[in-house]
């Protein structure tokens, strides 16, 4: 059936969705009311009638005219929405939603359709900086020999005053001076504390609970007692502490020393069967720190230039499309607690929560990986970034094989469905692209770009950038029986934020 919509009036809404009233033919409403009522009439048993026989009052009379309405309304938009879609020239993302009947005559129908976002990038090319991760020192490596002898220290009871090194048990007390109205004295609950007594040229920024505070056990006795006063910075890392006067009531209740081990090629054998001597186990600590100093540089470096990719970007979407970012974001949270022996009722549970209350709390990693995603997609079709039918052939095949090994056999098979495929392969093409975009964003930061001689890359099949635009698309629809199995999902394109945020927010919050 042909459209027949007289008149359709977009109006933009502020959230990057459009509200369409689509006007109709006049009688539309009544044919489609009678095709409703001729196909009930076969569906369902009418006293009295054949089935598919009942005129169209008597089925109006059985059903009821609101489920009728339903049933008519139901087969008018699923005839006409694309073609209204079309008409309308608009770009959605997902499917609209029929908001109201306007008015029966002449039938006037409310849509309410989420459109494709839109990304307008900044001056990307002027985003610069430095390339600079640190060095490892001896000192850095010394560190971390000093905590492997802290593990393996020694301590016995001392029956003498307290000396720098030893291990000292307080009974502590920490209340605020001067409280504002309202505001609770006390700081730190009355309890014993086991310190590690420091010199001042040792003590931390983050000894607690103040800097400089267990070099003020120097010299004192078991059963001895003192009062200590503290005024918090201003520029402490915790807003409530700064400039708080403090006051700490001290009872040293057991001393005891500490004997570390010499560190020598025996101390070296200790910590690991695989070291030969001391040189062997410093080696191992330096490349170990390098690693970890490079990916922790690399991911703070990446997350830099990504946030000023978008903050002068223009990123634009329909509330559905955070909605299922966040979605995202627990689902992946929850495999993970699965992961642990855990699960998400028990989580929530402990938190006093539900899921939409978690839900809101992933909202800003959610939003903020989308934005990074769309902002990244963008700079493929800005700079013309393309994946070789190779390496996406390459890249899937090497997926499919790990998800063969770590799949169940009921969740291999489904990997043989064409649309299951179709997906994946979208989730990788979209990956690759994610990778070669936040490369050639390092490379403009650094700058490296552009290069003097660029190689040209095979363009990617057409039906590959199909399967891609398909996956997108079908991101705000439900796959039912055809999504990609859990384990596949995870494997696949993942997000500049990683959702461990929500976690780390949760604990922090506890």
């Amino acid at each position: 059936m042909e459209i027949t919509a007289l008149k359709i009036d977009s109006q933009p809404l502020e959230d990057h969705q459009v509200q369409l009233n689509v006007e109709f033919d006049s009688g539309m409403l009544d044919n489609y009311k009678h095709r409703a009522a001729r196909d009930l009439a076969r569906r369902i048993k009418i006293p009295g009638f054949r089935p598919g026989k009942a005129p169209y009052n008597i089925v109006v009379r059985h059903v009821g005219e609101p489920a009728l309405l339903e049933e008519a309304l139901d087969r008018l938009v699923n005839d006409q929405y694309e073609k209204v879609i079309e008409e309308s020239g608009i770009h959605p993302y997902g499917a609209g939603q029929l908001e109201r009947i306007v008015s029966s005559e002449p039938l006037v129908l409310e849509f309410i359709v989420p459109l494709e976002p839109e990304v307008q990038l900044g001056d990307y090319l002027s985003i610069k900086k430095a390339y600079e991760p640190k060095e490892i020192t001896d000192e850095d490596v010394n560190r971390v020999l000093d905590d492997l002898r802290d593990r393996q220290a020694i301590l016995e009871p001392a029956e003498r005053p307290a000396e720098i090194g030893d291990v000292v048990t307080v009974h502590l007390a920490g209340k605020r001076l001067n409280p504002e109205e309202g505001e609770s004295t006390d700081l730190i609950e009355e309890n014993s504390y086991q310190l590690l007594v420091r010199s001042n040229d040792d003590a931390a920024k983050d000894e607690w609970p103040y800097p400089g505070f267990s070099h003020e056990l120097v010299a004192m006795y078991i059963g001895d007692t003192k009062s200590l006063t503290y005024t918090f910075p201003d520029d402490h890392d915790f807003e409530s502490l700064r400039g708080v006067g403090a006051e700490y009531d001290v009872n040293v209740e057991e001393i005891k020393s500490r004997t570390l081990p010499e560190l020598d090629d025996e101390f070296a054998k200790t910590v690991g069967e695989t070291y030969e001597n001391l040189d062997s186990l410093k080696d191992d600590i330096r490349t170990s720190l390098e690693r970890q100093n490079q990916e922790s540089y690399d991911e703070d470096y990446d997350d830099s230039i990504l946030s000023e990719l978008v903050d002068q970007s223009t990123i634009k979407y329909p509330p559905q499309m955070l909605e299922s970012e966040q979605n995202n974001v627990v689902e992946s949270f929850t495999r993970r607690l699965e992961q642990q022996g855990s699960d998400l009722d028990l989580y929530l549970k402990t938190r006093d929560m539900t899921v939409d209350d978690l839900k809101e709390e992933a909202k800003p990693v959610a939003e903020q990986r989308l934005k990074r995603s769309l902002a990244l997609l963008e700079l493929t079709k800005a700079e013309d970034i393309q994946v070789s039918e190779e390496e996406l052939q390459n890249q899937t095949t090497n997926l499919l094989r790990s998800l063969n090994q770590s799949l169940s056999p009921e969740d291999s098979r489904r990997l043989g469905d064409q649309r299951i495929m179709n997906n994946l392969v979208g989730n990788v093409m979209l990956d690759l692209l994610n990778q070669r975009a936040l490369q050639l964003l390092r490379e403009i930061a650094q700058g490296k770009y552009p290069p003097e001689e660029q190689t040209e890359t095979e363009p990617v099949a057409e039906d590959a950038v199909k399967q891609t635009t398909d996956t997108t698309d079908a991101s705000s629809e439900s796959q039912d029986e055809s999504e990609i199995p859990a384990e596949a999902e995870e494997q696949v394109i993942q997000p500049s934020m990683d959702d461990e945020e929500v976690i780390e927010t949760t604990e922090t919050e506890e």
